[in-house]
C-alpha cells in the first residue's frame, strides 16, 4: 500500500509547521519508526523554510506567493519534493545530487573541479543561515537540488529508506 499527498501552500512562515505536522501524522498512522519520522520532518522543515524565504516571484507579476510540497510513502521509502515558483538557483550553480552509500556520502554524478566551489558548503559557525541544504543532505539518503525546467523555480527532493514500528500497518 502507498500513501501520497500534495499541498499547495502560501509562502508564509505559518505554512511550514502545517506541512511538518501532516507528514508526521501520515508517518505515525502508517507505522514509520519515530527516528525516521523525526529526520524526515526536520528535512522537510528546512526545505519549506527555504521555499518561504527564497521562493519569491520569478518576474514582476509572476505567481510567487506559493510553493508545493509532495510526499510519497511507497514500499520501503519516503520521497519528499518541495518546489517553489521563484527565480530558482543562480545560473551556473551545480545541480546537486547526493546518495548515501554504506555509511558514507558520495556524489551521484561526477562534478568538474571548476564547478565544485559552487556546491553548497557548510557555513561558518557564526553564520545565521545557510545550513538547510547541508542538514537535508545529512538527514536523507538521496537528495536532488535543482531548477524546474521551463517555468523556473527551485526544486528540492529527498528520500529515505523507512524503518517500521513493530506491527506497522504499511510495513513492507
Amino acid at each position: 500500500m502507498s500513501i501520497w499527498w500534495s499541498l499547495h501552500l502560501r509562502r508564509e512562515a505559518a505554512s511550514v509547521p502545517l506541512a511538518r505536522r501532516l507528514l508526521i501524522g501520515t508517518m505515525e498512522s502508517a507505522g514509520v519508526h519515530p527516528d525516521v519520522s523525526y529526520d524526515l520532518s526536520l528535512a522537510l522543515t528546512e526545505a519549506c523554510a527555504n521555499a518561504v524565504e527564497h521562493g519569491g516571484a520569478a518576474a514582476p507579476g509572476a505567481p510567487g506567493g506559493a510553493y508545493r510540497v509532495t510526499a510519497y510513502l511507497d514500499g520501503e521509502k519516503c520521497r519528499i519534493e518541495v518546489a517553489d515558483s521563484g527565480p530558482g538557483f543562480p545560473p551556473g550553480r551545480v545541480v546537486m545530487s547526493t546518495r548515501r552509500g554504506r555509511g558514507r556520502r558520495r556524489a551521484r554524478r561526477p562534478v568538474p573541479a571548476a564547478l565544485a566551489p559552487s556546491m553548497p558548503a557548510m557555513p561558518s559557525e557564526n553564520a545565521e543561515s545557510g545550513r538547510g541544504l547541508c542538514l537535508i543532505r545529512e538527514l536523507a539518503d538521496h537528495v536532488d537540488v535543482g531548477n524546474k525546467p521551463g517555468r523556473g523555480g527551485a526544486v528540492i527532493s529527498f528520500d529515505k529508506v523507512l524503518k517500521w514500528r513493530e506491527g506497522a500497518p504499511l510495513a513492507v
